[in-house]
């Protein structure tokens, strides 16, 4: 299986340079490939992107060695293993307040026994190889938004969930949930 660079870059200890697609072009996505980020997300929650876009927008990605992200509009199973039937290579899934919601979010993007996660790859396989099945678990990058003062409460327990590699801040939605401006 195609490694997943983000994450192992992530597991050095270093930052990764990612992109944002708001966009629903393949020609964006595609220049946007070009343009040296380790991984780029394809924003299907704010932004202008559905499946029908983002499907495309994965296919360009992965003619190049940008790690293919999304960041899905809900924590909702379905959602999520399409998009990673379409070859994306993690997931950040906005706000997500407490360890069960964690939970749920990860065990979504992982096969059994791991998660729920129904065998379907598609793309997963062209993009990942042959084995993706095997090793899929492990290298599918997942990151939980933390929006609400209920995730600022919860955030030791949400960041010990296991499976989960990581968090990313949306500020917007954490300064309203706290009382502030955006």
């Amino acid at each position: 299986m195609r490694k997943n660079k983000a994450k192992e870059i992530i597991k050095n200890g270093k930052a990764v340079i990612n992109g944002w697609l708001q966009i629903p072009s393949t020609v964006s996505a595609e220049t946007m490939a070009q343009q040296g980020w380790d991984s780029l997300t394809v924003d299907m929650q704010h932004g202008l992107v559905d499946y029908t876009n983002a499907m495309p927008m994965m296919q360009v990605i992965s003619a190049t060695d940008v790690v293919p992200l999304a960041r899905v509009n809900w924590n909702e199973p379905g959602q999520i293993m399409k998009i990673l039937d379409a070859g994306c290579y993690g997931i950040i899934c906005p706000m997500v307040s407490n360890r069960k919601e964690a939970e749920r979010f990860v065990q979504a993007c992982k096969y059994p026994p791991d998660g729920y996660r129904s065998f379907g790859p598609m793309r997963g396989l062209i993009y990942g190889g042959p084995d993706y099945g095997d090793h899929a678990n492990d290298e599918i990058l997942k990151m939980a938004m933390i929006e609400t003062k209920e995730a600022l409460e919860n955030l030791d327990e949400i960041m010990s969930t296991p499976g989960l590699d990581g968090i990313y801040i949306g500020p917007a939605d954490l300064s309203l949930a706290i009382g502030e401006k955006p």
